[in-house]
């Protein structure tokens, strides 16, 4: 395919960047690429610290919610509260931090915040969330404090990482954007074994208080030096048409070619793909979270020690995370689609595995399943991020991907409040079997997506009867 030549043209570089000019070169369905400004002309350095500075802020985070887990019984003795209340805490902290992941993008796609400006607001609001699980006893504000107002701030500075990856590495978004958002898991793990073995009565104040100090220091840091790319842009070394240059990034887009077009959020809900996105999420998060969540009660009641408990949670935790950036890595040779596939199935199978170890009273057997609980359970967010610019396009990301990362709002209330409610009816074992079940429904479901615009084929049509973003 070749670019019409009355619609590439030399246009003088946006206010605020270096004066370099760049060329808009339209495809024959439409799309609109900017070439000619490398990352350093637009930032004045490599765009690997957009990956870099994003997986720190990622890693600075991720103590909210997956060592939250390992802090409760520490956090129920303090405050005087109930092991529901603390699930509760924690149940509220995943809803808003999901939740906040459209309204940013809506608010970022409008100018009206930037990227700095987000990560700063975050930072602040997860100090305020560790201050207020710190020094607030009524369980109430506790909910308000940590729960809205630290959910919020960990959901501006996640949303803000991910789509800020995405939007610099158009050509080869796996295997970054995995790298990134794997930091969201294995960055806990100092802090699980802290909570376990150092965090108690006598001394939650000041671990509490230091923690949220670290977050603010940590990302406030790192936001200093974010900056989104022009809309459109495409890396100077990559032909957008033939996909002709850097060798490993026209492998990766020979698996997951580009958006036809750039889709707003309501064509791409039209589309059918947005909402059977969002569907997957919600059932494949709601099983992560359930074994968030029980995975440490579950290795007690079984009569596991309190090494073989908290090393499954660090376990998860890491392989989570490392997982993460394999599958990104992966998507990249395999194609986005089938990769999440084949995650999903992993973190299905790992349900039953579980139950199997736990019936043996095998440690090993079910570290092993631990690890493959981990894999599964974090694996698939990354895929996501990645799909939604490789089905939408990239000037919409922010809104995109917040609507399909809100799918874990519903996930936050039934992998955890209604995974609950099983555990209470029937027992750890059928609670484990029900998430199995779920997570290979949803991996039949993620068989039904498809790129929008493109033949079953896998070719694009030579025109688009809509006009283009």
């Amino acid at each position: 395919m070749t670019a019409d030549p009355t619609t590439a043209r030399n246009t003088p570089a946006d206010p605020g960047t270096p004066n370099r000019p760049y060329r808009e070169v339209t495809d024959a369905r439409g799309r609109i690429y900017r070439v000619g400004e490398t990352d350093r002309d637009i930032l004045g350095h490599s765009r690997k610290f957009m990956v870099y500075l994003p997986w720190i802020s990622m890693m600075a985070i991720s103590v909210s919610e997956y060592a939250y887990g390992s802090a409760e019984d520490t956090l129920s003795s303090a405050h005087g509260w109930s092991q529901s209340n603390t699930f509760w805490i924690l149940s509220v902290w995943v809803f808003f931090q999901a939740g906040i992941a459209f309204p940013a993008g809506w608010l970022r796609e409008r100018g009206v915040l930037t990227a700095r400006r987000a990560m700063y607001t975050g930072s602040g609001m997860c100090l305020l969330g560790f201050l207020a699980l710190s020094h607030l006893d009524n369980v109430l504000l506790a909910v308000v404090g940590f729960g809205v107002v630290g959910g919020v701030g960990s959901g501006l500075i996640y949303a803000t990482c991910i789509n800020m990856v995405g939007k610099w590495f158009p050509e080869r978004r796996g295997a970054r954007t995995g790298f990134v958002n794997g930091g969201f898991a294995y960055g806990s793990l100092p802090f699980i074994f802290i909570f376990n073995y150092a965090f108690d009565t006598g001394n939650y104040h000041t671990v509490l208080d230091l923690i949220g100090v670290y977050v603010l220091a940590v990302v406030a840091v790192c936001a200093f030096f974010f900056k989104d790319p022009p809309k459109n842009w495409w890396p100077a070394d990559v032909d957008p048409l033939s996909h002709t240059g850097n060798g490993k990034s026209s492998a990766s887009l020979a698996k997951n070619p580009p958006a036809v077009r750039q889709y707003t959020p309501k064509e791409a809900i039209r589309s059918g793909m947005l909402p059977l996105m969002w569907i997957t999420v919600v059932m494949t998060a709601g099983v992560s979270i359930f074994g968030i969540s029980f995975q440490v009660d579950f290795a007690r009641d079984i009569g596991f020690g309190p090494l073989v408990a908290a090393s499954s949670m660090g376990v998860m935790a890491v392989i989570n995370g490392i997982g993460r950036a394999v599958v990104g890595w992966l998507s990249d040779l395999w194609g986005r689609k089938s990769t999440l596939v084949f995650v999903i199935v992993v973190l299905g199978l790992a349900q039953f595995g579980v139950i199997w170890a736990g019936d043996m009273k095998n440690e090993w057997l079910f570290l092993f399943f631990a690890f493959l609980s981990g894999f599964g359970g974090g694996a698939f967010y990354p895929m996501f991020a990645a799909l939604t610019p490789d089905y939408f396009g990239e000037n919409y990301n922010a809104t995109n991907y917040g609507l399909v990362y809100s799918g874990k709002l519903v996930s936050g209330l039934f992998g955890g409040g209604l995974g609950s409610m099983v555990v209470g009816a029937w027992g750890y074992n059928g609670a484990y079997a029900l998430a199995g079940g779920v997570s290979m429904v949803a991996a039949g479901i993620a068989l039904l997506l498809r790129q929008p615009g493109r033949t079953d084929a896998g070719q694009a049509p030579a025109t688009d009867p809509r006009p283009a973003a």
